[in-house]
Parts: structure tokens; C-alpha cells; sequence
């Protein structure tokens, strides 16, 4: 990786490196014997909820409970892997009491990490980093990183438009495409073999896709599952309708290659769709979040990124259209300036001028024509 500089990144501790949430779910279950047993996916927001998953916060008075959190399978070869990118920093938010116990944990678990890298609070926006990596979206919300990154997870999933990923692998990934910015397509030379549209909602993406499928039968649309609500739904055939339990179930059964929360919604994609595409020797064309787009670019080979720009007046104008609730309308408001950062770690940034116009300059950009696909 050919960088000027050496980049900073810190690293949250619960539910990045060491289970925290699921272990306390799991103590709960063992000592109080929940039929059916408390979910994960119960805990959807941070903090009390009023339901029995708070509970759980009873673990959280424990000392034993901080000696004893498992390390995240993965977190250990994960944080070696990024030592060699990064300077690594940790950024953990723990009661005083058990501060000691916490960075003796890390010193013993993540010997890569000096200890004058350990930073213990929860004032995360006063740390000076290149680069968060967190699960919690207030912490992401607030951080003054360049780049603030959000592990999804059950209770972040009203967080829209942020930079997202949804394990250690796509965090690499993101890493690698925000340190070199380059393009496979064109160090390759080949013709791309997924194009992912990436913008703000009212951006215009979907649409700008109808027109690239009309204007050339290389593409292969992408059919996303959603757990958006179905009459929102009715005139877009990019998405297929679950419910929140099978989208839960699918992800639980490894169904999803990628996953992720958008305006409280839950979307994904089969690898097997993706696969069943290219092998009919057409482009795969779908259209996702930054969080999907990354997903897509750690999976497959020959990925190429396309954000939509558009002005702010007309995203407004756009969302405040649609056939969908005010919650959701205000979460797809909310995100439109963290979705801006995703100009930056694209390939392409293309403005919408218009549906057709737009279609024929990523075309364009993509060196497509009738005559040579």
C-alpha cells in the first residue's frame, strides 16, 4: 500500500473485540431461563428498553463480567492485520471501576496495541483519529475521525447514510479503498463485472438503473430483500418484501452474503443471485448503500463504484414524496450529509442531470457500448 503518511485508526472494545451484548444475553438466559430465550435482536437501541432484554444490564455491574468477556472470533488476527496498516489505537467507554480490568485485558488479548495507545472514556469526539471504528452510533454520530466507521449491529440499525460494514473483512476493504482510492476496472483494463449506483436517498439511483437496463442487455438487475414496507414497494421491482423475522432468520442461517440497515430497514443480497448473474456473461448491476457496495467489493472481483450526486433541494423534495412514513422520511433526511463522505471512497461520481443523461454518462465512463459488450 503505497501511503504518504501513516494512518490512525481507533477501535472500540464491546461488541468490537470482545462480546459484550450477546455474553450478557447469554449469562441472562443461563441464570433466569427465558423461554424462549432472549434474542439479539431484541436488543435493537442502545440503552433500557422496557422489555426483559434489560436485564442485562445487571452484568454489567460485574467485575467478573469484564474478566471474562470472550474475544470475537476473528478480533485477534483482525487487529494484527491492521497493526501492519494503521497505527491502532483503542477508544473504550467503561465504568472507572473496572478500567483497570479492561486494559489488562487488552495489553494480554491485542499485544499489538502499546499500552500508551489505550484511551479509557466516553468522550470518543475528543479523540484525534484518522479513522473510529465503533458499534455505537452515537459515538460514530459525534466522532471528528475523517473517517468514522459503524459496525452494524442489531441496536444501530436506525443509522442511515454513515459509513457502515458489517465485519472485520469489509472493514479491511473500506480501509484499502479510502488509503489508495484506486479502481480494479482500470488497473485490470477489463469490463466491470458488478456496477454498484451508490447515493442518498432521492438520489435517483434506482431510476438511473431502469435506464442503464433499457439501454444495453449486458446488465443483469440485482434483486435485493427488503423488510421495507411492502406498499412503498409496489412500483420497484429491485426489491423482493420479507418480514423482519425471515430477514433475522436469513441472516442468522448465513443467507446474506450482504446485509444492512437503511431508514430502519433491513436489506440484502444473496451471494447465489449475484452468481447466477455473472454466469449468464452479464454485468451485475444493483443498486445499495456504501455499506453493500464495500460488502460487494470484499466478495467479488472487478467492482465498480458509482455514486449519484444530486442537490440537496431536490433529495428533499424527493424523499418528502415518497409513499412512506414520517420516521422514515426523517431518517433519510437526517442522513444526507453523512452520505456525502461517499463521494470521496467511490470510483466514479456522477451528478444526476437527468435520468437518461445521467445512464448514458456512466456508460460512457464504463467504456460500454452496444457494439462491445
Amino acid at each position: 500500500m503505497s501511503n504518504r503518511f501513516r494512518m490512525s485508526t481507533a477501535l472500540d472494545v464491546d461488541d468490537l473485540l470482545m462480546e459484550c451484548i450477546p455474553y450478557a444475553i447469554a449469562l441472562a438466559n443461563e441464570k433466569y431461563h427465558f423461554d424462549p430465550p432472549i434474542s439479539i435482536y431484541e436488543v435493537d437501541h442502545w440503552g433500557k428498553l422496557g422489555t426483559r432484554a434489560d436485564v442485562i444490564f445487571e452484568f454489567f455491574e460485574d467485575p467478573e463480567f469484564y474478566r471474562n468477556q470472550p474475544v470475537i472470533p476473528g478480533a485477534k488476527e483482525f487487529v494484527r492485520k491492521l497493526s501492519k496498516m494503521t497505527d491502532v489505537f483503542i477508544s473504550t467507554s467503561i465504568p472507572p471501576k473496572f478500567m483497570g480490568i479492561r486494559a489488562q485485558r487488552i495489553m494480554d488479548e491485542f499485544p499489538e496495541i502499546p499500552p500508551e495507545h489505550i484511551y479509557m472514556g466516553s468522550r470518543k469526539d475528543k479523540i484525534n483519529v484518522d479513522i473510529l471504528f465503533d458499534d455505537g452510533m452515537h459515538n460514530v454520530f459525534k466522532s471528528n475521525a475523517a473517517y468514522p466507521i459503524l459496525m452494524r449491529r442489531p441496536w444501530n440499525q436506525i443509522a442511515t447514510g454513515m459509513l457502515a460494514v458489517n465485519n472485520y473483512d469489509e472493514f479491511l476493504k473500506l480501509l484499502e479503498v479510502i488509503t489508495t482510492g484506486y479502481s480494479r476496472v482500470e488497473e485490470s483494463g477489463r469490463r466491470p463485472d458488478i456496477v454498484v449506483l451508490v447515493g442518498p436517498s432521492g438520489s435517483g439511483k434506482t431510476k438511473v438503473a431502469k435506464k442503464m437496463l433499457d439501454r444495453l442487455d449486458c446488465f443483469g438487475k440485482l434483486v435485493s430483500y427488503t423488510t421495507q414496507d411492502p406498499t412503498a414497494l409496489k412500483e420497484n421491482d429491485w426489491y423482493t418484501y420479507i418480514s423482519r423475522h425471515q430477514f433475522f432468520e436469513m441472516l442468522d442461517k448465513g443467507m446474506l452474503f450482504e446485509s444492512t440497515m437503511y431508514a430502519g430497514h433491513g436489506f440484502g443480497s444473496k451471494k447465489e443471485d449475484v452468481d447466477k448473474i455473472l454466469a449468464e456473461g452479464k454485468i451485475v448491476l444493483a443498486t445499495m448503500d456504501i455499506c453493500g457496495a464495500m460488502a460487494l467489493k470484499t466478495h467479488f472481483k472487478n467492482v465498480v463504484t458509482v455514486y449519484i450526486k444530486r442537490d440537496k433541494r431536490t433529495l428533499l423534495s424527493s424523499i418528502l414524496a415518497k409513499n412512506s412514513t414520517n420516521e422514515d422520511k426523517v431518517n433519510r433526511i437526517m442522513s444526507i450529509d453523512h452520505e456525502k463522505q461517499n463521494e470521496e471512497i467511490c470510483d466514479y461520481v456522477v451528478p444526476n442531470t437527468g435520468y437518461d443523461e445521467t445512464a448514458e454518462e456512466i456508460i460512457r465512463l464504463l467504456k460500454l457500448s452496444k457494439e462491445n459488450v
